[in-house]
């Protein structure tokens, strides 16, 4: 059933969240995602693994972009949290944002760093 749900909140996230998880790219965020210090999460938002107050600033701009896309798709569905959306997106977003040699932080709170070819290991709730 997990599988199931995650498939169609994938679905969900493709239709109507796509554009909105390509954002705009801030480069201020860019660049901090390139030094290291900015990753992607497995809950759907960015992380920071160290930085200013003005980078936090921006990584928070982001993240309430984010919810607000998660929060309309959640709303398009019965029986559907946010928190169900953003994992979904988390999901997505680990499998084709992380790019090599960038960092992501995993369900239990680690920061890894995406090494060359090697893909991001997913969250069993993935379903891949």
């Amino acid at each position: 059933m997990a599988c199931v749900r995650t498939a169609i909140l994938l679905a969900t996230l493709i239709g109507i969240g796509a554009p909105a998880l390509a954002q705009a790219a801030d480069p201020v965020v860019e660049a901090a995602r390139d030094a290291g210090t900015v990753g992607e999460q497995a809950d759907g938002y960015l992380g920071i693994r160290g930085g200013s107050p003005d980078l936090a600033k921006h990584v928070g701009q982001i993240n309430i972009q984010r919810r607000a896309v998660y929060t309309d798709a959640a709303a398009a569905k019965t029986g559907v949290t946010v928190v169900d959306v953003a994992a979904a997106a988390g999901c997505q977003l680990l499998a084709n944002r992380v790019a090599p040699g960038q960092y992501y932080r995993t369900t239990t709170g680690e920061w890894r760093q995406r090494a060359g070819s090697a893909t991001v290991p997913l969250p069993a709730y993935c379903g891949r």
